[in-house]
């Protein structure tokens, strides 16, 4: 697992351990992979720390090889690390971008280098994408990070026509998670003058967890969407892309932003931002975010796409009239 000491790498590390799971944690932070490593005990599992850059190939590779050597055959690798810069692309710098693409696309791509080439002997094996609704679909603030899952996505897809060629019994899986409640608006190299915020509605990052693992489970299946906002975005996209460009113009940076001062903490763009302190899983915005999403499960049971989002909209209008009722 990369990216497995906070945020939703760390809440499917969790749900690994709950199933009695061996995890090998992949990440930079030390407190934040050794309290990862705790939670996993704690659920059920095990867990053990690796320590590596995921955009540097030499490092992922070399943590790959101790894991094969110290827990046994790697089954699934699953590549969830990332960074980021909230800014309008006229102010990021070069080093920063480039530096965004290293770690948010290339280290897709190293990890899943290292996972074939690990797997390909035994040619067995699932290699599970974390990806976004924003893989399709851009919005201000965010080239950097949409530039590189569009790419984690075009990645993917010429990877499993390759596979599919070749007979192969490795698969690759794409999970495109809607707006999470991580610790990223905290420690996300951040040049706005007010605290970023995940594009409402959000979601806990369990949500996004208890998919991905079930993605692994089944990974025959090239694409997973999660949450009513994901499929609303994706779908909206495929049939009026003029419309919505000129609606993100318009809401696209205030939907972004709160009225509070920006972090003031370590930005985990250049080093980690959990080195000295846990994050854990969770952001800032518990009390705005959904713990459930109904959506999820009807698309994991290949409910069509239009019944998927009808199905969570009426899930989010009896909430809404739950919530007015109490």
């Amino acid at each position: 697992m990369t990216g497995a000491s906070g945020g939703v790498g760390r809440a499917v590390v969790r749900e690994l351990g709950a199933r009695g799971a061996k995890v090998a944690l992949i990440a930079r932070g030390t407190a934040g992979l050794g309290a990862a490593a705790v939670d996993v005990g704690v659920e059920g599992g095990s867990g053990q720390v690796y320590e590596a850059d995921v955009a540097d190939y030499d490092q992922l590779r070399q943590a790959a090889e101790r894991i094969e050597a110290e827990m046994g055959p790697i089954a699934v690798w699953i590549n969830t690390a990332f960074s980021s810069v909230f800014a309008k692309f006229a102010d990021i710098s070069v080093d920063e971008y480039q530096r965004t693409t290293e770690v948010t696309y290339l280290g897709y791509v190293w990890g899943t280098k290292v996972a074939l080439d690990l797997m390909g002997p035994r040619n067995a094996g699932a290699i599970v994408q974390t990806g976004s609704a924003l893989s399709q679909r851009g919005i201000p603030l965010q080239s950097a990070y949409c530039g590189a899952k569009h790419a984690i996505k075009g990645f993917t897809e010429s990877l499993r026509t390759e596979l599919l060629a070749d007979h192969s019994g490795i698969h690759v899986t794409l999970v495109q998670l809607p707006a999470v409640n991580t610790p990223q608006f905290d420690w996300v190299l951040s040049k706005l003058r007010r605290h970023p915020q995940p594009v409402p509605p959000i979601y806990q990052p369990e949500v996004a967890a208890r998919a991905i693992v079930y993605a692994a489970e089944h990974p025959e299946r090239k694409e997973y969407w999660v949450g009513t906002s994901t499929v609303a975005t994706l779908l909206a996209q495929r049939v009026a892309p003029a419309l919505v460009d000129r609606y993100l113009a318009r809401t696209g940076t205030s939907s972004q932003l709160t009225d509070e001062k920006p972090p003031s903490g370590v930005a985990n763009l250049w080093k980690p931002a959990d080195e000295s302190t846990d994050y854990g899983a969770h952001g800032s915005f518990d009390s705005r975010s959904h713990a459930r999403s109904p959506q999820v499960w009807l698309s994991q049971h290949r409910v069509p796409a239009f019944l998927t989002l009808a199905g969570g909209v009426a899930a989010a209008a009896v909430a809404a009239l739950r919530r007015r009722k109490r």
